[in-house]
């Protein structure tokens, strides 16, 4: 019998809501067991079904979208989730992305591309909207050359960003061993100093340092 993977919907908009709905309703795999019309009926969503997938607005009342993915990340690690949002300005994304989104999705797009990325995010990969990468790059660039992200960045070495890459597209550290052929211990280790060098805490945020320097692959 065929998986079929849970989703809570997390939106304002009725309108919009029901929509979402009757579109991922009519994939056998995919099932619609909780709706939320702001941040904290999404988080009581979360509680009582366990989802394996969240989609969540980021503009929402009574407790934002950000809030309700950091508490969503805090009680079930597991859910993956994707912001369907109109905000595209990349602290907007940088934000979504280390709060512990798995994905980034424009309301702009059709609904192949959401498709997509609810296929992908649930094979454990991220997906960022493709016009986002560009947008991310450009941003980054127009920092001070002294920033804080700019000095930590280039204190990683060559191998350490190809990890990063890996990491960010949804890899395990044992898939990343397989294909830059070194051993789990090491990924292990080179995973420990991005961390260090970085900041950051978790994988969410790593993903984050490489949406700004455009390493997702699309």
């Amino acid at each position: 019998m065929e998986k079929k993977f849970s989703i809570v919907i997390a939106e304002d908009h009725a309108i919009l809501r029901e929509g979402l709905k009757s579109l991922l309703s009519s994939y056998p795999d995919l099932k619609v067991v909780g709706e939320a019309g702001d941040g904290l009926e999404a988080i009581r969503s979360v509680q009582k079904y366990s989802p394996d997938l969240v989609l969540i607005d980021l503009s929402m009342p009574r407790m934002s979208g950000l809030d309700a993915i950091k508490e969503i990340k805090r009680m079930t690690p597991q859910t993956k989730i994707i912001v369907l949002t109109i905000h595209s300005t990349e602290e907007y994304i940088v934000a979504a992305l280390r709060a512990g989104a798995d994905g980034y999705v424009l309301k702009e797009g059709d609904s192949e591309e959401l498709l997509t990325a609810i296929r992908r995010v649930l094979e454990g990969k991220r997906y960022l909207t493709p016009s986002i990468s560009t947008a991310l790059i450009d941003w980054l660039l127009q920092r001070k050359e002294g920033s804080g992200i700019r000095s930590a960045w280039d204190t990683l070495t060559q191998r350490e960003k190809e990890v990063l890459k890996l990491i960010a597209e949804g890899h395990s550290n044992k898939e990343s061993a397989d294909l830059l052929c070194i051993s789990v211990k090491t990924v292990e280790k080179h995973r420990s100093n991005l961390m260090a060098k970085l900041g950051v805490h978790n994988a969410a945020a790593l993903t984050a340092w490489a949406a700004e320097k455009g390493l997702i692959n699309k």
